[in-house]
């Protein structure tokens, strides 16, 4: 059943505040994808009620985001970016003193993997491992589901395939022409509780909507790893697939600006599994990307009470309370 608790805070998301606040004028970025979307409607929500400030949403992706930081020193908040998306042109502006990470907006970050539905891991705890999954290739029903052909998975997960010889212990490799036929394949197992094998990432829906766990591949070796990434790598290795680092990132000048609001943005992180969940809601409920800020923001008090300062806190109250 659809759930939109607390009509007050939707429509909050779509009224200037009332609180008065030293705060002005804030522009921050909205991603093109579906958890930054919630990001964005949870920050501008308390920015706007608890801190008084004017929010401009600017659609954006990574990469334009950095550039026009660079060119134009805005937008002032650059919401959920991906550290090995936005490249060296980031860390230049770093370097030049033009933007600064606040900090993880996901917990732990970005997530990859080898997945198993956990009912099976459950009943076969032996396939917990990487080793494990290869001596028992009929438990995980002799298949490994892989990414489709130009993603970059893709090319980490064929050197990892040459390097564990995973198809000589009797798991045939199949290679997903979408990521529609990849979701849909773990859906239609786990449903009918039958094994999958196959790679995955979060946050997304079906890792909140299923209960998964990742295969320990072993440790992470960063140059094996960075090697991995070469489609053309001679002699691939193992290594497990590292968090990708996902910031909340603001302009100095903004920081200068607005330093009130600049901390409780460095205390905004949300568990990736929170977010999973949260992108699984969505898709249940075919709800926008504010009523899921409704939802998280109505569901989770004691999680986002703590980014806040107390001036914001009791500015909220009221709407938190009705």
């Amino acid at each position: 059943m659809r759930k939109l608790t607390s009509a007050a805070l939707l429509c909050a998301l779509s009224v200037p505040a009332m609180a008065q606040a030293n705060c002005g004028e804030v522009s921050i970025t909205e991603m093109n994808w579906a958890s930054n979307t919630v990001v964005t409607n949870v920050a501008k929500f308390i920015m706007e009620q608890g801190y008084g400030c004017d929010v401009s949403v600017i659609p954006s992706d990574t990469v334009p985001a950095v550039t026009s930081v660079a060119e134009n020193g805005e937008p002032d908040i650059v919401t959920e970016l991906w550290l090995n998306s936005a490249g060296e042109a980031y860390l230049r502006l770093e370097e030049e003193g033009k933007i600064e990470r606040l900090g993880k907006v996901l917990d732990p970050g970005g997530l990859e993997g080898w997945w198993l539905p956990t009912y099976l891991v459950e009943k076969h705890p032996e396939l917990k491992t990487i080793e494990g999954v290869m001596a028992n290739p009929e438990l995980v029903g002799a298949r490994f589901n892989n990414c489709p052909d130009g993603w970059g998975c893709r090319i980490v997960n064929d050197n990892l395939i040459r390097a564990l010889d995973l198809e000589e212990s009797g798991i045939k490799v199949f290679n997903h022409g979408s990521g529609e036929t990849l979701a849909s394949s773990m859906a239609s197992a786990v449903q009918n509780e039958e094994p999958w094998f196959g790679y995955y990432w979060g946050p997304t829906v079906p890792l909140g909507k299923y209960d998964m766990t990742r295969v320990e591949l072993g440790e992470y070796k960063q140059k094996v790893h960075e090697k991995n990434q070469n489609a053309n790598a001679d002699n691939p290795g193992v290594s497990e697939f590292p968090a990708a680092t996902i910031l909340t990132s603001v302009t100095t000048d903004f920081k200068d600006r607005e330093p009130e609001v600049t901390e409780m943005l460095s205390k905004m992180t949300f568990k990736t599994s929170t977010m999973s969940s949260l992108l699984a809601w969505m898709d249940s409920n075919n709800a926008s990307g504010e009523e899921a800020a409704v939802y998280f923001l109505s569901n989770n008090r004691d999680e986002w009470s703590g980014w806040l300062n107390d001036n914001a806190k009791k500015n909220l109250a009221a709407i938190l309370e009705n």
